[in-house]
């Protein structure tokens, strides 16, 4: 979500919102008021949309940590023991001269 972009459509949301509401009420103070508080409404579901993005970022960073931390542990553990070939080895992609 890039804020500038955000920003700007939320303005073009507002002022189509002002124009619709002054055609339908003719009334300029109900059609400030109804677009004020339009406006309160997209900034409450721009930051939730905001949290809800660092909250997903977050948990896959955990996600990937915790896979890291036991692949390094298994790894750990099959260097450790003599006389078997570790499977890391094994699953190295190997380049090839064609």
């Amino acid at each position: 979500m890039f804020a500038p972009r955000v920003f700007l459509s939320m303005i073009g949301a507002l002022a189509a919102f002002a124009v619709a509401t002054y055609y339908l009420n003719g009334s300029l103070a109900s059609t400030a008021i109804q677009t004020l508080i339009c406006a309160v409404l997209i900034q409450v579901g721009y930051f939730v949309a905001v949290l809800f993005l660092v909250w997903k970022e977050a948990r896959e960073r955990r996600k990937l940590s915790s896979q890291k931390q036991f692949v390094t542990a298994e790894a750990a553990n099959d260097e450790k023991q003599p006389g078997k070939v570790s499977l890391r080895r094994l699953n190295r992609p190997h380049h090839l001269n064609s």
